[in-house]
Protein backbone atom coordinates (compact mmCIF):
# COMPACT_ATOMS: atom_id res chain seq x y z
CA UNK A 1 0.00 0.00 0.00
CA UNK A 2 1.65 3.60 -0.61
CA UNK A 3 2.12 5.66 2.08
CA UNK A 4 3.94 8.59 0.24
CA UNK A 5 6.92 8.22 2.21
CA UNK A 6 9.97 6.04 0.83
CA UNK A 7 10.31 3.22 2.78
CA UNK A 8 13.74 2.26 4.84
CA UNK A 9 14.69 -0.34 6.87
CA UNK A 10 13.89 -0.68 10.63
CA UNK A 11 17.58 -0.29 11.56
CA UNK A 12 18.17 2.44 9.72
CA UNK A 13 15.94 4.94 11.34
CA UNK A 14 16.63 3.64 14.34
CA UNK A 15 20.45 4.07 14.38
CA UNK A 16 19.37 7.85 12.54
CA UNK A 17 17.44 8.62 15.76
CA UNK A 18 19.63 7.26 18.14
CA UNK A 19 22.80 9.32 15.83
CA UNK A 20 20.70 12.58 17.05
CA UNK A 21 20.00 11.43 20.52
CA UNK A 22 23.64 11.32 20.85
CA UNK A 23 24.26 14.42 19.32
CA UNK A 24 21.86 16.35 21.46
CA UNK A 25 23.19 14.84 24.39
CA UNK A 26 26.73 15.74 23.53
CA UNK A 27 25.73 19.05 22.60
CA UNK A 28 23.74 19.99 25.74
CA UNK A 29 26.78 19.21 28.04
CA UNK A 30 29.04 20.73 26.40
CA UNK A 31 26.88 24.27 26.10
CA UNK A 32 26.36 23.39 29.86
CA UNK A 33 30.06 23.16 30.54
CA UNK A 34 30.95 25.99 28.70
CA UNK A 35 28.11 27.91 30.18
CA UNK A 36 29.08 27.79 33.35
CA UNK A 37 32.94 28.38 32.56
CA UNK A 38 32.41 31.31 30.22
CA UNK A 39 28.85 32.72 30.88
CA UNK A 40 26.14 32.45 28.57
CA UNK A 41 26.75 36.18 26.63
CA UNK A 42 30.24 34.55 25.94
CA UNK A 43 29.55 31.36 24.60
CA UNK A 44 29.22 30.71 20.87
CA UNK A 45 27.45 28.01 19.08
CA UNK A 46 31.02 27.70 17.23
CA UNK A 47 32.47 26.68 20.72
CA UNK A 48 29.44 24.65 21.30
CA UNK A 49 29.82 22.47 18.20
CA UNK A 50 33.89 22.06 18.82
CA UNK A 51 33.54 20.84 22.61
CA UNK A 52 30.75 18.58 21.46
CA UNK A 53 32.39 17.51 18.09
CA UNK A 54 29.13 18.16 16.50
CA UNK A 55 29.15 19.89 13.20
CA UNK A 56 27.64 24.18 13.87
CA UNK A 57 25.21 22.76 10.85
CA UNK A 58 23.95 20.13 13.17
CA UNK A 59 23.52 22.29 16.32
CA UNK A 60 21.53 24.89 14.70
CA UNK A 61 19.41 21.82 12.58
CA UNK A 62 19.01 20.27 15.96
CA UNK A 63 18.18 23.27 18.13
CA UNK A 64 17.63 26.12 16.29
CA UNK A 65 19.58 28.60 18.71
CA UNK A 66 21.75 29.22 21.76
CA UNK A 67 18.75 29.64 23.32
CA UNK A 68 17.21 26.57 21.79
CA UNK A 69 20.20 25.16 24.10
CA UNK A 70 19.68 26.55 26.48
CA UNK A 71 16.23 25.38 26.81
CA UNK A 72 16.68 22.02 25.94
CA UNK A 73 19.42 21.94 29.04
CA UNK A 74 16.63 23.45 30.51
CA UNK A 75 13.71 20.34 30.20
CA UNK A 76 16.73 18.02 30.36
CA UNK A 77 17.67 19.20 33.81
CA UNK A 78 13.90 19.31 35.46
CA UNK A 79 12.63 15.83 33.88
CA UNK A 80 16.14 14.26 34.28
CA UNK A 81 16.15 12.93 30.81
CA UNK A 82 14.53 13.92 27.31
CA UNK A 83 11.29 12.21 26.94
CA UNK A 84 8.58 14.72 26.04
CA UNK A 85 6.42 14.81 29.50
CA UNK A 86 5.60 17.23 32.48
CA UNK A 87 6.41 16.41 35.52
CA UNK A 88 3.30 16.65 36.60
CA UNK A 89 2.33 13.74 33.90
CA UNK A 90 4.50 11.37 35.20
CA UNK A 91 3.62 8.53 36.96
CA UNK A 92 5.09 9.27 40.64
CA UNK A 93 3.81 12.65 40.55
CA UNK A 94 0.05 11.06 39.10
CA UNK A 95 0.14 8.74 41.81
CA UNK A 96 1.01 11.31 44.85
CA UNK A 97 -1.72 13.54 43.70
CA UNK A 98 -3.97 10.76 43.81
CA UNK A 99 -2.53 10.14 47.33
CA UNK A 100 -5.37 10.12 49.78
CA UNK A 101 -3.09 10.49 52.87
CA UNK A 102 -1.55 14.34 52.32
CA UNK A 103 1.30 13.64 54.79
CA UNK A 104 2.38 11.33 52.45
CA UNK A 105 1.63 13.16 49.15
CA UNK A 106 3.51 16.22 50.45
CA UNK A 107 6.55 14.03 52.16
CA UNK A 108 6.87 12.32 48.33
CA UNK A 109 6.86 15.79 46.56
CA UNK A 110 9.17 17.28 48.52
CA UNK A 111 11.02 13.94 47.10
CA UNK A 112 10.82 15.08 43.81
CA UNK A 113 11.20 18.67 44.31
CA UNK A 114 14.56 17.58 45.71
CA UNK A 115 15.70 15.59 43.42
CA UNK A 116 14.49 18.20 40.48
CA UNK A 117 16.40 21.32 42.63
CA UNK A 118 19.75 19.22 42.86
CA UNK A 119 19.52 18.27 38.69
CA UNK A 120 18.51 21.82 37.73
CA UNK A 121 20.72 24.06 40.14
CA UNK A 122 23.81 24.62 37.55
CA UNK A 123 21.54 25.12 34.60
CA UNK A 124 18.80 27.75 36.51
CA UNK A 125 22.02 29.63 37.45
CA UNK A 126 23.23 30.04 33.98
CA UNK A 127 19.44 30.54 32.86
CA UNK A 128 19.28 33.76 35.53
CA UNK A 129 22.37 34.83 34.87
CA UNK A 130 21.39 35.27 31.19
CA UNK A 131 17.72 36.70 31.98
CA UNK A 132 19.47 40.28 33.21
CA UNK A 133 21.03 40.75 29.73
CA UNK A 134 19.18 38.92 27.24
CA UNK A 135 15.29 39.72 26.66
CA UNK A 136 14.87 36.27 25.04
CA UNK A 137 16.48 34.61 28.41
CA UNK A 138 14.24 36.63 30.53
CA UNK A 139 10.89 35.90 28.26
CA UNK A 140 12.21 31.71 28.90
CA UNK A 141 12.69 32.41 32.74
CA UNK A 142 9.20 33.50 33.19
CA UNK A 143 8.04 31.16 31.17
CA UNK A 144 9.61 28.27 33.44
CA UNK A 145 8.05 30.09 36.52
CA UNK A 146 4.88 29.88 35.02
CA UNK A 147 5.07 26.53 34.03
CA UNK A 148 6.22 25.73 37.88
CA UNK A 149 3.17 27.28 39.11
CA UNK A 150 1.32 25.60 36.80
CA UNK A 151 2.70 22.32 37.90
CA UNK A 152 2.97 23.15 41.73
CA UNK A 153 -0.30 24.44 41.53
CA UNK A 154 -1.86 21.39 41.67
CA UNK A 155 -0.90 19.94 44.63
CA UNK A 156 -2.67 22.60 46.05
CA UNK A 157 -5.94 21.81 43.83
CA UNK A 158 -5.04 18.09 45.14
CA UNK A 159 -5.49 19.18 48.34
CA UNK A 160 -8.11 21.61 48.63
CA UNK A 161 -9.98 19.06 46.64
CA UNK A 162 -10.21 16.33 49.97
CA UNK A 163 -10.30 19.61 51.97
CA UNK A 164 -7.07 18.34 53.63
CA UNK A 165 -5.64 22.07 53.69
CA UNK A 166 -5.89 23.51 57.42
CA UNK A 167 -8.80 25.89 58.24
CA UNK A 168 -8.60 29.07 56.77
CA UNK A 169 -6.05 28.58 54.24
CA UNK A 170 -7.25 29.16 50.70
CA UNK A 171 -5.92 27.18 47.95
CA UNK A 172 -4.53 30.17 46.09
CA UNK A 173 -2.56 30.87 49.11
CA UNK A 174 -1.35 27.21 49.59
CA UNK A 175 -0.16 27.38 46.06
CA UNK A 176 1.51 30.60 46.70
CA UNK A 177 3.43 28.95 49.97
CA UNK A 178 4.11 25.51 47.64
CA UNK A 179 5.56 27.58 44.80
CA UNK A 180 7.76 29.85 47.02
CA UNK A 181 8.84 26.91 49.55
CA UNK A 182 9.71 24.39 46.73
CA UNK A 183 11.63 27.06 44.70
CA UNK A 184 15.08 27.07 43.32
CA UNK A 185 16.29 29.65 45.24
CA UNK A 186 14.82 28.45 48.70
CA UNK A 187 17.28 25.17 47.48
CA UNK A 188 20.36 27.11 46.30
CA UNK A 189 19.81 29.43 49.66
CA UNK A 190 20.10 26.10 52.14
CA UNK A 191 21.72 23.88 49.74
CA UNK A 192 24.70 25.55 47.76
CA UNK A 193 24.81 28.68 50.60
CA UNK A 194 24.80 26.86 53.63
CA UNK A 195 26.04 23.63 53.57
CA UNK A 196 22.76 21.77 54.00
CA UNK A 197 22.82 17.54 52.79
CA UNK A 198 20.41 17.50 50.01
CA UNK A 199 18.37 14.92 52.53
CA UNK A 200 18.25 17.57 55.12
CA UNK A 201 16.80 20.14 52.55
CA UNK A 202 14.10 17.54 51.40
CA UNK A 203 13.44 16.38 54.97
CA UNK A 204 12.46 20.51 56.31
CA UNK A 205 11.00 20.80 53.43
CA UNK A 206 8.10 18.15 53.76
CA UNK A 207 7.91 19.16 57.63
CA UNK A 208 7.52 22.83 56.49
CA UNK A 209 4.70 21.92 54.06
CA UNK A 210 3.13 19.29 56.21
CA UNK A 211 2.97 22.53 59.15
CA UNK A 212 2.12 25.44 56.76
CA UNK A 213 -0.47 23.41 54.71
CA UNK A 214 -2.36 20.82 56.62
CA UNK A 215 -4.22 21.05 60.32
CA UNK A 216 -2.35 20.95 63.78
CA UNK A 217 -2.27 17.80 64.70
CA UNK A 218 -4.88 16.83 67.39
CA UNK A 219 -3.61 17.84 70.82
CA UNK A 220 -5.03 16.13 73.72
CA UNK A 221 -6.35 18.48 76.51
CA UNK A 222 -4.59 19.51 79.64
CA UNK A 223 -6.42 18.20 82.13
CA UNK A 224 -5.08 20.82 84.66
CA UNK A 225 -4.63 20.73 88.53
CA UNK A 226 -6.07 17.59 90.16
CA UNK A 227 -9.29 18.21 91.00
CA UNK A 228 -10.50 18.61 95.02
CA UNK A 229 -11.53 15.09 95.63
CA UNK A 230 -8.17 13.79 94.25
CA UNK A 231 -6.57 16.02 96.86
CA UNK A 232 -8.89 14.98 99.71
CA UNK A 233 -8.31 11.29 98.59
CA UNK A 234 -4.08 11.63 99.80
CA UNK A 235 -3.52 10.72 103.18
CA UNK A 236 -1.82 13.10 105.50
CA UNK A 237 1.41 13.75 104.48
CA UNK A 238 0.54 13.82 101.16
CA UNK A 239 2.43 10.18 100.39
CA UNK A 240 0.82 7.57 98.57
Amino acid sequence: MATGAKSRTPGHGTGGQARTRLARAAVIAAARDLFLERGYPATTIEAISGASDVPPATVYRLFSSKLGILKALLDVSIAGDDQAMPIQDRPAARALLADPDPHRQLAGFAGICRQINARIAPAYQILAGAAGADPEAAALLAGYTRQRQQGQGQIARSLARVGALRPGLKQRNAADIIHALMSPEVYRLLVSDRGWAPERYERWLADILTSQLLPPPATRPDPGPPGLDAVQCRPPGGTS
